[in-house]
């Protein structure tokens, strides 16, 4: 639907002559010539564009002005005048009025003017949606983006959600890749139904096919009833696919068929249904370093990575760390009813100073950890284990391994003697999959 505009005059040529010249591009147009007749208006329909003129027979417009914004906030309002100041133009404008325009206008600048209001208009309904999503976001890490590289990310998630592309996230575990896909979801048209996720690593070879598809009575050992599968849940909704690349190929291979069928058979099913579901995947691999190592199927990436967003470390956004364990403190403090004012320098210096191998989720643990051995009203670097911890500059002496994976090996290593060797309870606090950290075990040659 074209833009609707509301013309205020009391001179019906005048209201003609607007009408005549918007819709000849295309606005629908409606008209008023009082005080009155826009105050009964104002609990109508809001439109997206006011033509207000200052002279109306019972009425000053500028005086109309604050009501039009109160009952309508959203809208844009052009003042139209035949003794235009200065004086005027500044209070109009300080009333909330868009822009200030005197007669006889020139009908190419009306429609420009015009154009601009509802650009603005549309600009500050993105804003406040985006603003909306970010306090109601089911993440478990705080959507907060300082940086310039994620305020970059945040753009395109906005450019993107409205459409149904499938999305591929990349980024290391913990740098947030779940949270974009709840910016995603919430930011669409879908936001209505549900984003179900699942962690492709956390599931054994044998029960994810049933998990995803979903499975009939007797299909396999234990299959005592039928099971519906994530996608006939996230029908109208979001499939959030994590860490897709330590799905099984064969897995894979099925998941291809879906994605370009658009259906799904159920675990020894025999027939199939329809599938209604965007699809966003997320991997904390190189997606060709997965490729090539044969964890990530070639032609199952390119059908999942329409769109790509990569998500860079902490460590490469330190502008976030400071506000997101103000986030974080914030959060626990109130959790655990203390009364925590932040941060003292020397422990905002050792938080902004740390790698961070575990990424934001490993900067929530801490913070939280903080929190519960605080005893002051200020969290102090004595509070904070992240000192224990080899950091960048350590890592040189190391020379089997690259900076970042000295910094990611120690990391472990600490993780590893806080647990008592407990592998689960390490995969835990650094917010990595047990696979992968039995992965990186393993390639770090790290004795447990």
């Amino acid at each position: 639907m074209k833009a609707k505009v509301l013309i205020v005059d009391d001179k019906p040529d005048v209201r003609e002559l607007l009408a005549t010249v918007l819709k000849q591009q295309q606005y629908q147009t409606a008209e008023v010539e009082s005080g009155a007749a826009l105050q009964k208006a104002l609990f109508q329909e809001p439109p997206d564009v006011v033509l207000l003129d200052v002279k109306l027979p019972d009425a000053d417009g500028l005086d109309l002005l604050p009501q039009i914004k109160r009952h309508w906030p959203e809208t844009e309002v052009i003042v139209l005048t035949g003794h235009g100041t200065i004086t005027m133009a500044v209070e109009a404008g300080r009333r909330g009025a868009y822009n200030f325009l005197s007669k006889p206008f020139d009908n190419e600048k009306l429609l420009a003017d015009v154009k601009c209001a509802l650009d603005r208009k549309l600009q500050n309904e993105e804003n406040l949606t985006l603003r909306r999503a970010l306090e109601t976001m089911s993440g478990t890490a705080s959507p907060i983006f300082r940086s310039a590289v994620m305020q970059e990310v945040v753009r395109t998630v906005e450019r993107i959600a409205p459409s149904d592309v499938t999305v591929l996230i990349t980024g290391e575990s913990g740098s947030g890749k779940e949270v974009i896909a709840d910016l995603v979801h919430t930011l669409s048209p879908r936001s209505k139904g549900k984003i179900i996720k699942i962690n492709c690593a956390a599931l054994p070879r044998e029960l994810i096919e049933s998990e995803l598809f979903g499975s009939v009575k007797g299909a396999f050992t234990g299959a005592h009833a039928d099971r519906e599968g994530l996608f006939r849940q996230a029908e109208g909704g979001t499939l959030f696919l994590d860490e897709i690349s330590e799905m099984p190929a064969d897995t894979q291979s099925k998941l291809l068929r879906v994605l370009q069928d658009q259906e799904v058979r159920p675990v020894g099913g025999k027939t199939s249904y329809k599938t209604n579901c965007r699809i966003i995947a997320a991997t904390n691999r190189r997606p060709d370093e997965a490729i090539r190592e044969g964890k990530l199927r070639e032609d199952l990436f390119y059908r999942i990575s329409a769109i790509s967003v990569h998500l860079p470390p902490l460590r490469e956004r330190r502008e976030d760390i400071l506000p997101l364990a103000g986030a974080f403190l914030k959060r626990f403090a109130a959790q655990a009813n203390r009364t925590i004012g932040g941060f003292t320098p020397a422990a905002a210096e050792r938080l902004t100073a740390f790698e961070w191998p575990g990424n934001v989720r490993q900067l929530q643990n801490e913070v939280q950890r903080a929190v519960l051995l605080c005893e002051g009203n200020e969290v102090d670097a004595a509070d904070l284990s992240v000192s224990t911890l080899r950091t960048a500059a350590d890592s040189h002496s190391d020379a089997n391994f690259t900076l970042l994976e000295g910094v990611e090996r120690n990391a472990i290593i600490q993780m590893l003697r806080e647990t008592g060797g407990n592998k689960f309870e390490t995969a835990k606090r650094l917010g990595i999959g047990r696979q992968t950290l039995y992965n990186k075990i393993k390639a770090y040659g790290i004795e447990v």
